[in-house]
């Protein structure tokens, strides 16, 4: 009697550590089960929380206060960033971690390991060894790209720049090991379910004003109440949707607020798509996810921070395009909105660049490369 064949596994190595590098996994699967169904079965290990020793262990949990000394992180990024200098923190740290990454290897046996995170690189690549199922490495940083994210040994190195692939050939990867895909964000991000007004409709937005959705990450971070009370001050004719992450005390203070145009502020939300889909504009703190979402949904942006370091390229990508404002100041968030409103034709260029920037077709694109290199390893083997 004949077995079943097993379905080929993809391994997933990312940890929560900013970079939204959770979410552009979770994307990938996604898109693995749209294009190819149940063909494949997928995996995710936090490389950090679920095997690394201790203190690592812990850098899902401190990370959001980590980049709250933001001169601090920059320094520590540059300090690194260099194959030598990356190198030698990776050989320097492989003593303590490798008992882990070895286990890590063991625990979970695939057909293929995709890291979507830097840190993963250097040492499961060593733990692997010679005889080793294909790796790729999905870059998750836009522009600024950390050396650690390019390892000669990769089979494949996906980017989603073409500033990220050109740094990738400077840190002597092979023209043939790096390709430009995008940045992967999940299908709904891509193509909503509804229209702007329906959208709009079951939110309980305004049909006829623009709506300017202000967000501060999952944490409730940024100028969000400044902003929104200079904007009310400023009474410009729109509407504004406040999302605050966990960060309940900015929610209640802001719901006790007496705003001069209509406000809905909210919380932690899983309904980004659709918010993006039925906004006219997008304020918000420089990510690559963030970014990346906002371009796919054709959505303008003005943004007014960033993290030094691996989102510093991330504001000329913007803005050199045309997809958005810098303005970290508060009355220049406000001059920006106040201009667009005054000036459509200048919002609906704005419009046009995300939409000539967007890459919907990131993740599944992504999804048929590792397809491929899965299915050509078998062939090899066989």
């Amino acid at each position: 009697m004949n077995q079943p064949t097993k379905k080929p596994h993809i391994l997933f190595l990312f940890s929560d550590t900013g970079g939204g590098h959770r979410s552009a996994s979770e994307a990938i699967i996604e898109a693995l089960q749209l294009e190819f169904g149940d063909q494949y079965t997928t995996e995710m290990v936090d490389i950090f929380k679920d095997y690394a020793p201790p203190p690592l262990k812990m850098l899902p949990a401190i990370y959001p206060r980590i980049v709250k000394a933001p001169r601090v992180w920059e320094l520590g990024y540059h300090l690194s960033d260099g194959p030598m200098r990356a190198s030698a923190l990776s050989a320097g740290a492989w003593p303590y971690v490798r008992g882990s990454f070895r286990r890590l290897i063991e625990e979970h046996p695939s057909d293929l390991i995709v890291s979507v995170h830097s840190l993963a690189n250097e040492p499961i690549l060593r733990a692997l060894g010679a005889d080793r199922p294909p790796f790729i490495t999905v870059v998750t940083d836009l522009v600024t790209t950390h050396a650690t994210w390019y390892h000669r040994q990769a089979d494949l190195c996906l980017v989603p720049t073409e500033a990220a692939r050109r740094r990738a050939l400077k840190l002597d990867l092979k023209p043939e090991q790096v390709k430009v895909v995008g940045l992967p964000v999940a299908e709904r991000f891509c193509n909503p379910s509804m229209d702007s007004s329906a959208v709009r409709a079951k939110l309980g937005w305004p049909q006829d004003l623009p709506v300017a959705v202000l967000v501060g990450g999952g944490d409730g971070m940024g100028p969000l109440r400044e902003t929104a009370l200079a904007i009310s001050e400023a009474k410009l004719p729109l509407a504004l949707a406040i999302i605050t992450g966990r960060n309940k005390t900015l929610q209640s203070r802001l719901e006790a607020t007496d705003f001069s145009m209509p406000t809905f502020v909210y919380g932690f939300v899983r309904e980004m798509p659709d918010f993006m889909a039925a906004a006219d504009v997008l304020v918000t703190k420089a990510g690559p996810g963030t970014i990346s979402e906002a371009l796919n949904a054709g959505l303008p942006m003005i943004l007014y921070s960033h993290l030094p370091g691996q989102e510093s390229g991330n504001i000329p990508y913007v803005v050199t395009e045309g997809a958005g404002i810098w303005a970290p100041r508060t009355e220049e968030i406000v001059r920006t909105l106040k201009n667009w409103l005054e000036h459509p034709d200048q919002h609906a260029s704005a419009v046009a660049a995300c939409k000539r920037m967007a890459r919907p077709d990131a993740a599944r694109q992504i999804a048929r490369e590792l397809v491929k290199m899965v299915e050509s390893s078998r062939e090899t083997v066989q």
